[in-house]
């Protein structure tokens, strides 16, 4: 029994390394071929599944990546970025107009639920935190005003706005200089403004 543990943890130790070289070489395919292995092998390493949810968002496969940071977050509860990367797949989701309308929806708030618990858990990232999910308050905001009768609700779609506002906000009063942060504050308020009738 003691030979058969010790050969997979070596054997899982060898994709994890090799994964893990992918990754920092930034060849996130590869990552992915060695990283599956890894996690296969042993199912409690938070690191590889999270740097394979990792490879999955850098492969455009949203859907795995965020099947990889579920599995890091359970292992794991309190990785904030484990949850804000999920959020980040979770958000593109949410964007893809080939999903039903539900779905979209499902993924939006999963979203902003997840860069809500990042905020919770480390408050040294709530900047690159409260930014993204200002910017998914809006998406989520614009989703609900849109004119399908199975989505559309006026009070939630503009109280996300406000909130992506309020966001947006907190991220400039802790940075004055961010321009970029200043064009995504005014869009919202542009498109809050747009919900409420004043232009």
């Amino acid at each position: 029994m003691i030979i058969i543990t010790s050969l997979e943890s070596s054997a899982q130790n060898a994709y994890v390394k090799m994964g893990q070289q992918a990754f920092m070489d930034g060849n996130f395919k590869a990552a992915v071929m060695q990283l599956e292995k890894a996690c296969l092998i042993d199912s409690t390493n938070a690191n590889a599944y999270w740097m394979l949810g990792y490879s999955y968002y850098h492969s455009e496969n949203y859907r795995k990546s965020i099947i990889a940071y579920t599995k890091a977050i359970f292992i794991n509860p309190v990785d904030a970025t484990a949850y804000y990367y999920r959020a980040r797949a979770k958000g593109y989701l949410g964007k893809d107009l080939a999903l039903s309308p539900q779905e979209r929806e499902k993924h939006l708030l999963g979203a902003i639920f997840d860069l809500t618990k990042a905020i919770a858990i480390d408050p040294s990232e709530q900047n690159k935190s409260y930014q993204t999910r200002g910017i998914a308050y809006r998406e989520y905001g614009m989703f609900k005003l849109q004119p399908n009768p199975h989505t559309y609700d006026k009070v939630r779609g503009t109280n996300s706005l406000r909130a992506s506002v309020t966001d947006l906000e907190k991220v400039l009063n802790s940075n004055p200089n961010r321009s970029d942060i200043s064009s995504l504050l005014e869009l919202s308020k542009e498109k809050l403004a747009s919900a409420v009738g004043h232009h």
